[in-house]
């Protein structure tokens, strides 16, 4: 299946003093977040993807238009300047770069690529900043069995934060980890059927009227996960991805 990436953030939050560098690019380890991303898709087969652009699109045309694979894969150099690499990242993966304006929405930037989904029945779908360890094909032979237009993973909170709960004239009546309650935020790696396009209008967010439309027909799914997931919002989620690559425990990295 085809692989849509929405790639238009801008990383306000993560960026250094100084930096325009926008979110995808923003590297763990040799490579950019978004490589991390494209990287797992790969390893369950789906190599043909469309990324919707946005923010600083020059850089991300500019990062894949220089590739060099020497960064992540073994190789022999002789001559002094002749490599032999034992191993190869993209050399099979199809790109297609779009650009649906720097101010369109994940909605907007779904519709721009519509035409470059000819011909698929079921198409996968995420955003460049989330990780997970999860069993790709056990979400989409689930979703496949269903009759649901769209699905997406389902995964807890791992701010920080406390959730309080209050009764009358503002007396708190609990108070809890967010991690403790239950609650559950949408985690992207979206599954979908071509039929999405039928609740998508012009100027929608994708997760607001259009998943409004599909849970009032009964055909949006979630799939519930505890693994392994993880947002790389700010510079400190940056930070924490770093190290787990740095001491081996990078657990998305399901393709080592």
């Amino acid at each position: 299946m085809k692989v849509v990436i929405f790639c238009g953030g801008k990383g306000v939050r993560i960026r250094t003093r100084g930096s325009d560098l926008p979110k995808p690019m923003v590297r763990i380890g040799y490579r950019p977040i978004l490589w991390h991303v494209m990287k797992y898709y790969a390893h369950f087969g789906h190599k043909d993807f469309i990324l919707c652009l946005g923010y600083r699109a020059d850089v991300i045309k500019n990062y894949f238009l220089n590739y060099d694979e020497a960064l992540s894969n073994d190789f022999a150099m002789s001559d002094g300047s002749t490599l032999k690499l034992f191993s190869h990242d993209i050399r099979d993966w199809n790109i297609t770069f779009v650009d649906p304006g720097l101010n369109s929405n994940i909605g907007q930037r779904l519709r721009a690529v519509r035409r470059y989904l000819d011909g698929e029945e079921m198409f996968l779908a995420n955003y460049s900043d989330g990780l997970t360890d999860l069993h790709l094909p056990t979400m989409v032979d689930s979703f496949t069995r269903a009759k649901a237009t769209g699905a997406f993973l389902c995964v807890r909170p791992q701010q920080s934060f406390h959730i309080v709960r209050l009764g009358d004239a503002g007396r708190v009546t609990s108070i809890e980890p967010m991690s403790n309650a239950d609650v559950w935020i949408n985690g992207g790696y979206f599954v979908f059927r071509r039929s999405i396009f039928d609740v998508l209008n012009e100027g929608e967010e994708l997760v607001l009227e259009p998943f409004g439309r599909l849970i009032q027909q009964g055909a949006l799914m979630a799939h519930q996960y505890t693994g392994f997931w993880a947002a790389m919002d700010t510079f400190k989620d940056k930070q924490q991805l770093e190290t787990m690559h740095n001491e081996g425990r990078a657990s998305w990295q399901v393709w080592k």
